[in-house]
């Protein structure tokens, strides 16, 4: 994926998602009859304008793309004209003011379920959800799960797919549910119900790869050894290494498998390795010094290698699930609750110290993954755009000044005293919001950068 190509992802996805959230405000303020002075993508100066519309509304495309807003009539912005004073927003019912407010993040809401609707009606691809080799000494072990076993259904949800099963699993463990009943297909044909104790999981245990920490991986196809890429500039290409090397051995250890190979590089960061490669009929010995990487807060090896996949064995362990219309709309509403009443407990977690902040991501990380999703295809992207576009409603329902939640904030308040919140105090609350949301850009942007400097 080009530094290009992940910015036209980019641009698009932020893109779909500020002209949605900011349509919707200016579609309810219209209905609600408030005359639109400006609909701006982005902040700062103006790049693309041009008026339009029975108000002469300004349709204004700007420098520094971070965010966008409707601006409209409002008599604390300025001087207006007898004749527009109805149509201004600060002379309507706090009624329909809250509505104007709310209909952006709720315009983000329908965005996502449109996406996922799409998204169930093309067809949800994943691997199944077939059990790996089970870690020693985690629950997963001490319930007894068994490679080769399908997982069929976690609590009352059915699984299709190994994604599913990571979320269900993960949002179970969000909930702090002491333990889960899973559902397995055994390998001779048989239902096997076994009880998955989650009370031991901490706050750490939801960073990286959950699953693993409770012993659970999917299944993988036996893999010869055999190096289908090298990556350039990587501790392989350096050492010498080429495809179609077969390594037989790291330091007299056979690898009868690419697993055992992996296993080897990654306990061994910056720590010199003889490998025993097989290259045509010629067995030669080759030492490479795996790279130093951090992954989930941990150091490990790399040398860049890839490995030669069967495909035809690949594709067996693929599953494509797709709905019919009806059923995909009542998935995709099911969904976007779900991952906003998930990413609303993330964000409690974060705040109350039982989850990490370094799962708080900036625009640097966004674009990476809106690239990695792109280039993976569209379903993925997406589902990605989906994600995004929940993650930004829920944001922006956040009771801080500057946010549309806190504007909520002051209209539930105005209702419940009868009067609005005096200019001072909402002028504090503004620099207060300015000051949180600033300081978690801040920490953000750091976290991005952090990601940067040790992949």
């Amino acid at each position: 994926m080009t530094f290009f190509s992940t910015i036209i992802a980019f641009i698009i996805a932020l893109g779909l998602l500020i002209v949605f959230h900011e349509f919707g405000h200016y579609l309810v303020a219209r209905w609600c009859g408030v005359k639109v002075l400006r609909f701006s993508i982005g902040f700062g100066q103006p790049l693309l304008k041009k008026r339009w519309g029975s108000d002469q509304t300004e349709w204004v495309v700007a420098a520094f793309p971070l965010g966008g807003y409707v601006k409209m009539l409002d008599e604390r912005e300025g001087e207006v004209a007898p004749g527009d004073l109805p149509r201004s927003f600060n002379r309507k019912p706090v009624g329909y003011r809250f509505a104007i407010v709310a209909a952006g993040p709720i315009a983000n809401f329908l965005l996502a379920i449109l996406l996922y609707w799409l998204l169930f009606m093309l067809g949800v691809s994943g691997m199944k959800p077939m059990l790996g080799p089970v870690a020693p000494a985690t629950p997963a072990a001490f319930a007894a799960f068994e490679t080769g076993e399908t997982i069929v259904k976690i609590g009352t949800e059915p699984i299709a797919t190994w994604q599913d099963a990571r979320w269900v699993l993960l949002s179970h463990a969000v909930e702090r549910s002491p333990s889960v009943t899973v559902e397995t297909l055994g390998r001779s044909g048989e239902i096997v119900s076994r009880q998955l104790d989650l009370s031991g999981m901490q706050a750490g245990d939801l960073d990286g790869d959950f699953l693993r920490k409770i012993g659970l991986s999917s299944y993988q196809p036996a893999i010869k050894p055999i190096i289908a890429k090298v990556t350039s500039d990587s501790a392989g290409n350096r050492a010498g290494l080429l495809p179609g090397d077969e390594i037989l051995a790291v330091n007299g250890n056979k690898t009868p498998l690419w697993e055992d190979v992996v296993q080897r590089i990654r306990v061994s960061p910056g720590i010199p390795l003889d490998l025993e490669i097989q290259r045509g009929d010629t067995t030669i010995d080759i030492k490479v010094i795996p790279d130093t990487v951090t992954e989930n807060g941990e150091k490990i090896g790399r040398i860049g290698i890839g490995p030669q996949i069967d495909q035809d064995e690949l594709e067996k362990l693929l599953i494509k699930v797709s709905y019919p219309a009806g059923s995909a709309i009542v998935k995709a509403v099911d969904k976007t609750w779900e991952m906003s009443v998930f990413t609303l407990q993330m964000l409690w977690k974060m705040v109350a110290g039982e989850v990490s902040w370094k799962n708080v991501s900036g625009p640097i990380t966004i674009a990476d993954y809106a690239g990695k999703s792109a280039q993976m295809g569209l379903a993925s992207y997406l589902g990605f755009l989906a994600l995004i576009s929940i993650s930004l409603g829920v944001l922006n329902l956040l009771p801080i000044p500057v946010l549309d939640g806190g504007h909520l904030m002051y209209y539930v308040v105005e209702i419940v005293k009868g009067s609005p919140l005096s200019v001072r105090v909402t002028e504090i609350g503004q620099q207060v919001g300015m000051a949180l949301l600033f300081t978690l850009m801040a920490f953000a942007i750091y976290n991005d950068v952090s990601r940067l400097i040790s992949s």
